[in-house]
Order: structure tokens, then C-alpha cells, then sequence
């Protein structure tokens, strides 16, 4: 397939999805254009926040592109401000999907990053597929949701989808998300470590797999219906992992075990305890997903690190 006319512009493109989006779009051949809100002087990459409605509308009008990935947001749910997470995450949403009707382009598909964490704590004990009611127990959540909600709006006017990604992990992750904090503990070699609570259960993936899966529902919106319905689709592996067998994992790589030190600031008392997505829509979608195993994915963090 023969992707050089096609014009794809991601937001949030200096994030970590962003940065790996970007990859793989231009990597299979499109033409690719990003927006960050921090000025990063780079080729196709526009400085701009969502705040600034004209601006927005401006660049794409400028890009006219076929595919935008929407994938600013902010993603910590430790994050401390409140007014941020609703600000950027829902009303930057609107101001983005304004902004592109209002540039009169013909878009074939707008790609809205969601969260799997609007699932909560549900206790079926099942894989979470997209009919499940969501429960969101955080502001991050809240936001995603309500920014699902802002989207339903626009569907008859605009080719919007909306992706709800489970956790996932890769190179140049944060240290302050759970995983690339424990390689970064143990690729310093230090003996001990604070955690909350390791029983948690998480369907994690790579983050090379999640801009795959990206790209390939990209590539198939073209036949899907969306000028009726708010197609949603789970991005994750179907397999879960305890927390405690990352560091197990972990401790083969490096060579020895480490001390937990269980810190009860760091136990919410909404955490969810297990999150376990249904991919059979995705599939369904996009076909057989290749995934790359946690060891793999872990494996490749440690040995990046200096």
C-alpha cells in the first residue's frame, strides 16, 4: 500500500506515544506532521497549545491532513492538578475537533486517545470488553470519559473513534509510572525499593504495539460506519500481569532481588485492582496483533539505560 499521499498529524507528537505514533506512521510511508505544546524545532512539528482555538485551526487548515491522531493529554493519574486534567483532556478535545470543522478539511479518520482506567474497579472477574458500563474512580478517568462523552457529539459531523488503551510501557517511559521506575531501581543496583500495592493486576503491552494498532485501525476506518455510531475499540494484550511479577522478572535480568518497602502514601484507596481488557474487537478490526512480551519489553528498557 502506497501511503506517501496521506497526510497524518498527531498531537502530543513530543509525548511518549507521540514519539512512537510519529515512528510508525512514517516508517509505513505517510507523510507526517506533528503538534507540541513545548517548542521543539523540528521539521513538520507546529508549537501550539489546545487552548488556542484560532491557532489550532490555522495549522490544520495549513496541513489539510487525512488522518489525526489525538494523543495530548495529561496521562498521570498522580497528576496534582485537578483544573489540568479537565482543562486539556476535555476541553482541549472540543477546542481540537472545532478546530478541525472549522477548517473545512474532509478528514478520513479522527483518532481520540481515551483510557482504559474508565473501566474502575468492575468485579466481573471477566476481560473488560467496550459494552461494560464504565466506573471511573479518578479525575483522570472522569476526564477521559467525559472527553468519550464530547465526542459523541460530533459524530455526524466529523469520522471520530475513540481508543481506550490499557497500560503499556517501552523506552523512554516516565520513572514516574510504575514500570520503567522499578528498571530504573534496578539498573542503578539499588537495594531497596518503595511501592504501593504490587497486587495489582495490569494487561500491559509495548508501546510499539499500541502505535501499531494505531496505524492499522487508521488504515481501516476508511470501511468503517462512522457517521452513526461511536465506534470504540480496547487497545491491550488480553493477558494480565501482577505487578510482583514485573520485579520478578526484573530480578532475573539484573542478578538479584530487591527489597520491597511497601509505602502506604502510595496506596490509593480507590486503586483498581485488576484491569483486563477484550481485544476481540480490535482484531476483529485490524486482524492478528503481533505482541511483544513483558520480558521483551522490560528486557529492553534495562539494557537502554546507561
Amino acid at each position: 500500500m502506497n501511503n506517501t499521499a496521506k497526510k497524518v498529524l498527531i498531537t502530543g507528537v513530543n509525548g511518549f506515544t507521540g514519539q512512537y505514533t510519529w515512528q510508525e506512521f512514517l516508517n509505513n510511508g505517510y507523510d507526517v506532521y506533528g503538534i507540541s505544546q513545548a517548542d521543539i524545532n523540528q521539521k513538520n512539528i507546529y508549537t501550539c497549545c489546545l487552548e488556542d482555538k484560532e491557532k489550532l485551526t490555522n495549522i490544520i487548515s495549513e496541513i489539510k491532513p487525512d488522518i489525526i491522531i489525538h494523543l495530548a493529554a495529561i496521562a498521570h493519574v498522580g497528576h496534582i492538578s485537578l483544573h489540568q486534567f479537565y482543562e486539556t483532556n476535555v476541553i482541549g478535545t472540543e477546542n481540537l475537533l472545532n478546530a478541525v470543522y472549522n477548517s473545512n478539511i474532509n478528514p478520513q479518520l479522527v483518532l481520540l486517545a481515551s483510557s482504559a482506567n474508565i473501566y474502575g474497579n468492575n468485579n466481573s472477574g471477566k476481560a473488560l470488553h467496550e459494552e461494560i458500563v464504565p466506573h471511573p474512580e479518578n479525575h483522570y478517568a472522569i476526564s477521559k470519559l467525559a472527553m468519550e462523552q464530547v465526542a459523541k457529539w460530533w459524530i455526524y459531523k466529523l469520522p471520530v473513534i475513540i481508543v481506550r488503551p490499557f497500560n503499556y510501557t517501552g523506552i523512554g517511559q516516565d520513572t514516574s509510572f510504575l514500570l520503567p521506575k522499578i528498571v530504573n531501581h534496578f539498573k542503578e543496583n539499588k537495594k531497596e525499593i518503595e511501592l504501593g500495592n504490587i497486587n495489582i493486576a495490569r494487561d500491559f503491552s509495548d508501546v510499539r504495539v499500541v502505535a501499531e494498532c494505531y496505524r492499522k485501525l487508521a488504515e481501516k476506518s476508511k470501511h468503517m460506519d462512522l457517521n452513526s455510531n461511536l465506534q470504540i475499540y480496547n487497545v491491550c494484550s488480553g493477558k494480565t500481569h501482577y505487578l510482583k511479577d514485573a520485579i520478578e522478572i526484573m530480578q532475573k535480568l539484573a542478578g538479584y532481588n530487591i527489597q520491597i518497602k511497601v509505602n502506604p502514601n502510595f496506596i490509593r484507596a480507590n486503586e483498581v485492582k485488576v484491569l483486563c481488557g477484550d481485544n476481540s474487537k480490535l482484531i476483529s478490526c485490524v486482524g492478528e496483533i503481533n505482541p511483544i512480551s513483558l520480558e521483551e519489553t522490560l528486557e529492553s528498557m534495562y539494557i537502554s539505560l546507561p
